[in-house]
């Protein structure tokens, strides 16, 4: 898929291991940036079940002891503590929020960073969560490609004419404008449906359901199949996928890194408390810990790593 100089490198912010404090996020994000780690990743939730209420909840979801910063206040602060590594929603959930909003929201980092942002977004699964933000969770996909539509003219343009089935613009815009009238657009799930909204309106793919193998391979075809159809250069897309240090040595690391990299594979996250799918998070959940397996990490598999 897309071409580049070098693998990018990141890793994700492990705020519900680490938690949240000022300096806990700030150190972490500059021993990020000094061994050379290209972006840095947070996932999002608004609002999160107390599960004494729900003895039937999914344990392996997120609730409310898990602690979430908002991205944008996050990369907003994080981008005032640094100078180079970039940012990257893992991802925002974009039907549960208001659009125009979201891409205030979106231009102003943009800007405040320096270009530093790569917008992730998705869909969601926790229909609590869209109840709480008094949005519908039943038509959240179709409304999200609306959604794409709408901030892509308004990061565009100064004025925007809009009437679509949800939103309606009258010749008004935000301010400010992204620096490059645009914002890299990251998409996550898995669905057919997803990867034509990549293939259309996407600059990548954040894929996490299938390991290395024929599965992946199959469906990252299937993306370059969608992308020509859309009269889109494939060049143009990028994916990532996520690793953890919780399995295998720093060899191991490297190998897979590199085979990753042979089947398209653009960036790669080190990701080491997710554990859905195929992932094993570390079983160290201190601060330290997690600082020795990203350095680790980036010590064994660093040479592949691009440029910014």
């Amino acid at each position: 898929m897309a071409a580049g100089n070098g693998l990018k490198l990141g890793v994700t912010l492990p705020l519900t291991d680490i938690g949240g404090a000022p300096e806990t996020v700030r150190r972490f994000a500059r021993e990020a940036e000094a061994l050379g780690y290209n972006y840095l990743g947070a996932p999002e939730h608004v609002i999160g079940v107390n599960v004494a209420s729900r003895p039937d909840w999914d344990t392996g979801r997120n609730s409310s002891v898990d602690m979430f910063h908002d991205p944008f206040v996050l990369f907003g602060f994080l981008s005032g503590c640094t100078t180079r590594i970039r940012f990257s929603t893992q991802v925002m959930i974009l039907p549960q929020r208001q659009t125009a909003l979201v891409a205030k929201q979106a231009a102003s980092l943009d800007v405040l960073s320096g270009g530093r942002f790569r917008f992730g977004v998705g869909i969601g699964w926790n229909s609590v969560e869209y109840d709480a933000l008094n949005e519908d969770f039943t038509n959240r996909g179709i409304r999200s490609e609306e959604q794409v539509e709408v901030m892509q003219a308004l990061w565009a343009n100064p004025h925007v004419k809009f009437k679509g089935r949800w939103h309606d613009i009258d010749d008004a815009g935000i301010n400010p404008l992204p620096l490059k009238r645009a914002i890299p657009l990251w998409f996550g799930g898995h669905k057919d449906v997803t990867l034509k909204r990549i293939a259309k309106w996407g600059a990548g793919w954040i894929m996490l359901a299938h390991p290395l193998g024929p599965k992946a391979n199959a469906e990252f075809a299937k993306l370059k199949r969608y992308t020509e159809e859309a009269r889109r250069d494939p060049d143009e897309i990028g994916i990532e996928v996520w690793v953890s240090t919780g399995e295998g040595r720093p060899d191991d690391w490297k190998r897979t890194a590199e085979s990753w990299a042979e089947s398209g594979v653009t960036h790669i996250t080190v990701n080491n408390v997710y554990s859905r799918n195929h992932n094993k998070r570390i079983s160290d959940k201190s601060f330290d810990g997690h600082l020795r397996a990203m350095e680790a990490y980036w010590r064994a598999v660093g040479d592949l790593a691009g440029e910014n």
